[in-house]
């Protein structure tokens, strides 16, 4: 699986069909009607540890293929 920073994962999101609805400090918070909001933490360019990554994509329901 390719490494994504926090903000190529907010902009795979968006793509998605995610909206972003607030940014609390370092961290930015993604809704999409009739599922749970997800948090994605951006901070610098740093890349997001692989088990962050894969709880995120697992709850916005992507497929690690589909990057």
């Amino acid at each position: 699986m390719k490494a994504l920073s926090g903000k190529e994962m907010c902009r795979v999101l968006k793509k998605r069909g995610w909206t972003h609805v607030r940014t609390r400090g370092s961290h930015r918070r993604f809704e999409k009607p009739d599922l749970r909001p997800i948090t994605v933490p951006v901070h610098r360019n740093e890349t997001l540890k692989l088990g962050m990554q894969r709880a995120i994509l697992k709850a916005a329901g992507i497929d690690e293929i589909e990057l």
